[in-house]
């Protein structure tokens, strides 16, 4: 996923409100953990929460995709970043706040690769730490034969990039069709996303697992609820 379409990723997601997100997240923050100083923002893609989250918090960001952490680096200079997949990342060190946004944990796609995912944050998670995940859709609200489209319309690039949502056994399946315009002409790609449909009660048992006791707010930054916890079993 993102192979092509990374160039564009800011512009593809530029109907979101980073700003009243991000001042949501840091509310929340405050209010669960309000001595928190550190951050680590997984799956941090090109970088924008943590542009606005490091007045606050001493960041750093990890991400699967080395094109976006390049693009994050120019925005961040003086923020770590690290490129890793969230199954098997080792930084060895611990956050006060450790977090994955805009649904990328579904990226994981597989339930034996969310408890790794959810191990490896916890791993990263300080003693009293605050972990917050914002999840996809789990398999019984995954919306199929739904046709999505989504516009790009900026003077110098023009995107139509649209889907119909898929579900292949456990997985939801979302093949995006792209329709690029710059002066240079007019390019045409298509992106396979695959996404793990994950339930509460998989939630539920991975942050049992590892010391969490599960919280969740339907409404969460953005409209797609949160799940979050703080860890208060000591770090073995």
């Amino acid at each position: 996923m993102y192979d092509r379409s990374v160039q564009f990723y800011d512009a593809l997601y530029g109907f979101k409100d980073y700003d009243a997100q991000t001042e949501r997240l840091t509310r929340f923050i405050r209010a669960e953990y309000p001595d928190a100083r550190t951050l680590l923002d997984v799956a941090c893609g090109t970088g924008k929460h943590i542009e606005l989250l490091r007045r606050d918090y001493v960041c750093e960001g990890v991400d699967i995709k080395p094109e976006m952490l390049s693009i994050a680096r120019e925005r961040c200079p003086d923020v770590p970043f690290h490129v890793g997949d969230m199954t098997d990342f080792h930084l060895g060190r611990r956050f006060d706040v450790v977090m994955v946004l805009f649904s990328s944990i579904a990226y994981v796609k597989t339930p034996e690769r969310f408890d790794l995912a959810i191990d490896r944050l916890c791993e990263h998670l300080d003693t009293g730490g605050l972990l917050i995940i914002e999840p996809f859709f789990d398999r019984e609200h995954f919306w199929t034969d739904r046709v999505t489209a989504n516009f790009v319309d900026q003077p110098e690039l023009k995107i139509t990039w649209m889907y119909v949502a898929r579900k292949e056994g456990e997985v939801g399946v979302l093949d995006i069709h792209y329709m690029v315009g710059t002066k240079d002409g007019v390019n045409e790609f298509v992106e396979r996303h695959e996404l793990g449909l994950f339930d509460r009660e998989q939630y539920e048992t991975a942050f049992r697992r590892n010391g969490i006791s599960l919280r969740f707010d339907p409404d969460g930054f953005c409209g797609r609820g949160v799940y979050y916890g703080r860890r208060i079993r000591p770090l073995e």
